[in-house]
């Protein structure tokens, strides 16, 4: 009997090659290997007459094998094994390609059965690479087969063989985390038949079963996981602060604040007063004001004499924050300094000298924030940006560095609201839901490729009046696998600068290059030296380029709604009307209900709940950058009833166990999931 923990090569039928693309998928040991949920499933139960299929359909037959196979060989690389297969019914020609083999496989006279999809007419139907077997063998077909997620290396029937395997070698070692009691009071099925059933479901109904007890564990251990982190929050003593006037802040800004700025400001000093840390998170769209309400909570605790840290994802995007807030502060007697990596040692070692002795009231900076040679003579707020950049071991390292300073976090990514909860449980929500007045909205167009001549010409038009252009271009899978992005986006910029837009600069950026030169090139962007920058996604959190006037999004389908929001966010910074063009020829419904949204709204709000209900919150971050668990079963937009009895269940537990002290196993298992530091769960 294999350990749970066993290496995922040695499992038969897998092997050292077929273990590296395992990896890929995130699947490196049995324990991974049975958590490797499918995606969607085919009910392949049912066998049909030939007669009745319909072109196009995937579908099962049983037939019976007419005639020889005949083998082929079309061109060195390429052979074909042709046979017929019929029914009482009509006949089926079925086409193999490179597989000569099977033309001894198939026996005159026989009866399997196929699976796949029918093409042809139907006066003469046919199938190509069908799966079949024996009839009545039921392995493949003759009930429901789990689909799964591939990568380059390995197809769905090594991951069926394997999965099948671990099950049967991993079965007396699955712990049942939920306690029995529980599990009664819920209506939930066991461990073991959850796992069996959720990749091989005998029926409709075990199916259903499974998915309920795995989507309801997840959301209990999602919920036991974010309330510890808050329950620590309240045994903990914040930096309580004393009321402060902050009519001289407000006066020294340009401007007026929206309503929706002052009410968040006035959550956060409330917050930084109370007798615990503050752990808020600041929702606003692309130009809400968010790092005003920041400048607004650094006066606060300056005012009470302690310092303030805040983190950006870039140097480029530190330095903005940077030469927007230290004007600003520093007239109103709040000492700031800039630390980046890019700081010359002899400045470095003047700052860190004048952090711990309090001389300075603000740092801003990037991940150099975290270097363990800082010390804060008497941190006491930590302000994060860009929320999703930043997983929770970072918030951790950095609150580490002060006696449990307050934090604020702001995200410009808008979050639905019921995921916002989920997601940041252990924080509070503010939301800046109005923009200042006076932002023109971004004219935004959805067309096909056939366009790319009037949009270049339009765009020229643009250049010629002095404006600056993003264009983006996805990484497209290929066979399962990621492109070279640099050769993507290279090849186009260079096709653009000979081509299309010979007198004017355009240049490239992707997340290959390394970070001195992306920061290179941005900065000459910002500095209107570049016409046109031809990117992958890494402009998505950025600089503002107010002179910037045009996003051209390419295979705008490969985005999600929030995605193509924060893309559009980079233009409409200036005095000048801005324009988003979405160009895509996927012609399917999603799609185009996607771009019509975008079409409609300029709200990221309204754009999320949108993708929550197309996409399903799928991870609205990417890879788990926001040291959360992945939610691989539970899916908000149908789950939200299981959720709410998730949630009951975990705060009646911990009304009677508030630390797990009771339950080990449960308590191992959140901590586990939640990949924290120990300190952060303890």
């Amino acid at each position: 009997m294999a350990e749970l923990n066993t290496d995922v090569r040695y499992i038969k039928g897998v092997g050292e090659a077929r273990a590296k693309s395992l990896k890929k998928l995130g699947v490196t040991d049995l324990k991974s290997l049975i958590a490797y949920f499918p995606r969607a499933y085919e009910d392949r139960r049912e066998s049909r007459r030939i007669a009745e299929l319909q072109i196009g359909e995937r579908a099962c037959v049983t037939a019976m094998v007419a005639g020889t196979p005949k083998l082929s060989r079309i061109r060195k690389g390429l052979e074909l094994v042709k046979l017929r297969v019929v029914d009482e019914s009509a006949a089926l020609e079925l086409t193999y390609f490179n597989q000569s083999y099977l033309r001894n496989t198939f026996r005159v006279g026989e009866s399997y059965t196929f699976y796949g999809t029918v093409e042809g007419t139907l006066l003469r139907r046919a199938m190509t690479n069908p799966v079949f077997e024996k009839e009545g063998k039921g392995e493949v077909t003759g009930c429901i087969v789990p689909v799964y997620p591939l990568t380059a290396g390995v197809g769905q029937s090594l991951l069926h063989r394997a999965i099948r395997q671990g099950l049967d070698e991993a079965a007396e070692q699955l712990v049942d985390f939920l306690p029995e009691e529980l599990r009664r009071q819920h209506g939930l099925c066991g461990v073991r038949y959850a796992y069996e059933n959720i990749h091989f479901p005998v029926d409709d109904a075990a199916l259903a079963e499974a998915r309920r007890r795995l989507a309801f564990e997840e959301l209990y251990l999602l919920t036991l996981g974010l309330r510890l982190l808050r329950a620590r929050r309240t045994t903990v003593k914040g930096k309580t602060c004393a009321s402060v006037d902050m009519a001289q802040f407000y006066s020294a800004l340009p401007f007026s604040l929206t309503g929706a700025q002052e009410r968040t400001a006035e959550d956060i000093l409330r917050d930084m007063s109370a007798a615990r840390p503050m752990n808020r998170l600041v929702q606003g769209d692309v130009g809400s004001g968010k790092t005003m309400v920041a400048a607004a909570a650094v006066y606060f605790v300056a005012k009470n004499g302690l310092q303030a840290a805040l983190m950006a994802p870039t140097e480029i995007l530190a330095e903005q924050h940077y030469h927007t807030l230290a004007p600003l502060l520093e007239r109103l007697g709040v000492r700031c300094a800039l630390l980046t990596a890019s700081t010359k040692a002899k400045t470095r070692r003047s700052v860190l000298e004048q952090l711990a002795a309090g001389e300075l009231d603000l740092a801003i900076g990037t991940h150099a924030l975290l270097s363990p040679d800082i010390a804060y003579q008497n941190l006491g707020l930590v302000v994060t940006d860009e929320q999703h950049r930043f997983g929770v071991n970072q918030r951790a390292a950095l609150g580490a560095k002060g006696e449990n300073p307050h934090l604020l976090v702001m995200s410009a990514t808008p979050i639905p609201r019921t995921l916002a909860l989920m997601i940041y449980g252990d924080l509070d929500v503010s939301v800046i839901d109005e923009l200042p007045p006076g932002r023109k909205s971004i004219e935004t167009y959805a067309v096909p490729s056939s366009y790319h001549e009037r949009i270049y010409a339009f765009l020229e038009k643009q250049l010629a009046e002095g404006r600056q252009a993003y264009i983006v271009c996805p990484m497209v899978e290929e066979n399962g696998e990621l492109p070279d992005e640099r050769k993507a986006v290279t090849a186009y910029a260079e096709r653009l600068q000979k081509e299309v837009f010979p007198t004017r600069v355009v240049r490239f950026l992707h997340g290959k290059m390394k970070p001195k030169e992306k920061e290179t090139v941005m900065r000459a962007f910002a500095a209107g030296e570049i016409d046109v920058l031809v990117s992958t996604t890494v402009v998505e959190v950025g600089v503002d380029v107010p002179n910037a006037a045009v996003m051209l999004i390419e295979n705008a389908e490969c985005f999600g709604l929030s995605q193509l929001h924060q893309l559009r966010g980079r233009v409409g910074r200036g005095a000048w009307q801005s324009y988003c063009i979405l160009v895509s020829d996927n012609r399917g419904e999603d799609n185009r209900a996607r771009l019509d949204a975008m079409r409609r709204t300029q709200s990221g709000f309204a754009l999320a709940e949108e993708d929550l209900r197309l996409r399903g919150p799928g991870d609205f971050f990417g890879a788990r950058q926001h040291g959360l668990p992945t939610l691989r079963v539970a899916d908000f937009t149908c789950d939200m009833e299981l959720l709410y009895e998730a949630q009951g269940a975990a705060e009646a537990l911990l009304a009677l166990d508030p630390t797990l002290e009771a339950h080990p196993a449960l308590h191992a298992r959140v901590r586990e999931l939640f990949d924290l530091n120990a300190e952060a769960l303890n």
